[in-house]
């Protein structure tokens, strides 16, 4: 049976609200989610702090609809970077960067978009797809992250919310699909607060495909596969499988 994964729940202090997100990802059927720890470098507030471990979020993990079985959950870091020195975070050995299971980072221009791809010893690339992007994805900087096994994020929350993001969010995607060729996309929703804005896959590619050609379509379709078919491993090269790949 396939497996799903959101490997973008934002982080809530309230544990109430934060258990609501996880149980309703349960409920729509992922095996899979992750916690995600933001660290914005734009802002005042720069501290890397321990991540929740899944006993403290829950005494009792929720079971994934249709495999009663518990849901699966990650500790993730995200750091959104707009200079150089704020990626230098991840090469320190700083006593909470090891409770993590996931790296993601946001950069926020083309520059640190290249060193992302091509040297930071990160899992997930984020791209903001939501607003006309800020500089041009170029090919061989993706290349290089896809052969080094690294995996682009696009995010679904905002273009449920907003007609105008919506319309970027589909044409942004699918120039990103023929840049990367359909390779090496995770989507995630980047949900936070709100249960109701999760989303089951068939229901996403449903509102992916309107308006769409048929070569659109075929490209919504290969997105939207359950993310066991897409071999979803984050295997890097040349090293043993990472113990959170998705099974």
């Amino acid at each position: 049976m396939a497996a799903f994964a959101d490997l973008n729940i934002l982080y809530l202090p309230e544990k109430e609200a934060l258990q609501k997100l996880v149980e309703a990802a349960a409920h729509l059927g992922y095996s899979t989610v992750a916690i995600n720890y933001v660290v914005n470098y734009e802002e005042k507030k720069k501290e890397i702090v321990k991540p929740m471990t899944p006993a403290e979020l829950f005494s009792s993990l929720p079971l994934v609809q249709g495999k009663s079985k518990p849901i699966k959950i990650l500790s993730r870091l995200t750091l959104v970077v707009s200079d150089p020195s704020h990626c230098n975070v991840l090469r320190a050995t700083s006593t909470n960067i090891k409770y993590y299971d996931i790296f993601a980072v946001f950069p926020k221009n083309a520059k640190l978009f290249h060193v992302a791809c091509t040297t930071l010893d990160v899992d997930l690339v984020c791209v903001d797809v939501t607003e006309k992007l800020p500089f041009f994805i170029k090919r061989p900087s993706v290349n290089v992250a896809i052969e080094r096994g690294v995996y682009f994020e696009l995010i679904y929350v905002p273009a449920i919310k907003d007609t105008t993001m919506r319309r970027y969010t589909i044409s942004n995607t699918f120039s990103l699909m023929q840049i990367c060729r359909g390779k090496n996309i995770v989507l995630s929703s980047g949900a936070e607060k709100h249960a109701y804005l999760l989303r089951y896959e068939e229901s996403l590619m449903k509102v992916a495909e309107v308006g769409c050609s048929a070569f659109q379509k075929a490209m919504a379709r290969q997105l939207f596969q359950p993310t066991a078919e897409l071999s979803f491993c984050m295997e890097k090269p040349g090293k043993p499988p990472v113990e959170w790949c998705i099974q």
